[in-house]
């Protein structure tokens, strides 16, 4: 299979399509003006409503967008604009320069933030530049559609000759566990910070080398069945239905499927299986006992706990590592077991040590 990434609503190849979503006649008239000088298809929108009805009307490129409309605000339509068209380049504009309201805009999708008036030359550069993104954003995922099919028709060769998937390496897999997660800039990096953190909790444990890298390929890979889960639930926003929170379970059995045939992976395999099992007993698939649980499974579910409390997330702000810490002491013995969480806690203490050190020009240089 080769990999094609040609975009057909490429810019460089066909006319730029945009929309204009401004309730202001003279700041439409003069962005027709312009957008049209420098070559493209200009579509007129003065509230939310008519926008979303012209997306749904024909494909567009490039989209802008004024914070401030009659029936809405352009940071809540910018989603459900995005819903319908993922791929649209949406610039955002104000008549105020607010850094609160640019970094949203950022995180509901947007790709720039301008004010009002806006220049012609700067307007020019920063579409350049939105359009450039977009490129880069359609390639991404048109990658992640060919990783996905390899894994796919991989699958489906198992069935007439199981040897086959032991062909896929470690790292087409990690390439595909990285284009799962770049599509949410919250989860991006997250597996590689998880395999991390758990190899050095797991020297800090006392294993041997050759464990601590089975620990590292786990932690890359705990997440690879996420590929079947479908792609509506991993991308809500708001609480998961119990229906759905049990479909997202069964990717811990999915991952340990995928990775089954590489025989190799043996440990690797039971580690991906059990690292949302709990020290009391109570997690999934199979609601182990903590004896029964792989020592490399509950680093992973302990590390996991550390990432999701010192990132940021829509939801929180992110803890310093010293208070992420704290807070998952109160975990030990139902999540986490104690001789995990003194290893990670010592782990932490060691790696402040270390920034402080670098801070002070001391012992890093030797």
């Amino acid at each position: 299979m080769s990999l094609d990434v040609s975009d057909p609503l490429d810019s460089r190849t066909t006319v730029t399509t945009t929309l204009v979503v401004d309730d202001e006649e003279s700041v439409r008239t003069h962005l027709v003006r312009f957008l049209t000088s420098i070559g493209h298809e200009v579509v007129l929108a003065r509230t939310g409503a008519e926008a979303l009805t012209e997306v749904r009307r024909r494909k567009l490129t490039c989209i802008l967008l004024d914070v401030r409309l009659p029936d809405t605000s352009g940071l809540d339509l910018a989603p459900s604009l995005l819903e319908l068209e993922p791929h649209a380049a949406i610039l955002m504009l104000t008549g105020v320069n607010d850094a609160k309201t640019a970094a949203l805009c950022m995180q509901r999708g947007a790709v720039d933030y301008l004010v009002k008036p806006v220049e012609p030359h700067d307007l020019e550069r920063a579409i350049s530049r939105a359009l450039s993104r977009r490129r880069e954003m359609i390639e991404q995922a048109q990658t992640q559609a060919w990783l996905k099919g390899e894994i796919v028709q991989r699958g489906a060769e198992l069935q007439r000759e199981r040897g086959n998937l032991e062909r896929i390496s470690v790292a087409t897999l990690e390439a595909l566990v990285n284009a799962l997660e770049a599509k949410d800039p919250y989860l991006r990096g997250h597996s590689a910070r998880v395999a991390d953190f758990s190899a050095m909790v797991a020297a800090e444990l006392g294993m041997p080398d050759t464990q601590v890298d089975l620990v590292r390929t786990a932690g890359r890979l705990h997440d690879i069945g996420k590929i079947g889960i479908r792609e509506s639930i991993l991308n809500k926003r708001g609480p998961l239905t119990q229906d759905e929170f049990n479909h997202v379970k069964t990717h811990v059995v999915i991952g340990a499927q995928i990775l089954a045939p590489l025989t190799h992976l043996r440990e690797v395999v039971s580690f991906v299986r059990s690292h949302h099992e709990r020290a009391d007993g109570t997690g999934y698939p199979d609601g182990l006992d903590i004896n029964a649980i792989p020592v490399g499974a509950r680093i992973i579910a302990a590390a996991e706990v550390y990432d999701a409390l010192t990132t940021a997330r829509p939801y929180q702000e992110k803890m310093t590592p010293e208070e992420a810490v704290s807070r998952m002491r109160d975990l030990v013995g139902t999540v986490i077991e104690a001789d995990v969480h003194r290893a990670l806690e010592a782990v932490v203490a060691k790696n402040k040590a270390l920034v402080f050190l670098d801070d002070t020009g001391g012992a890093m240089d030797g």
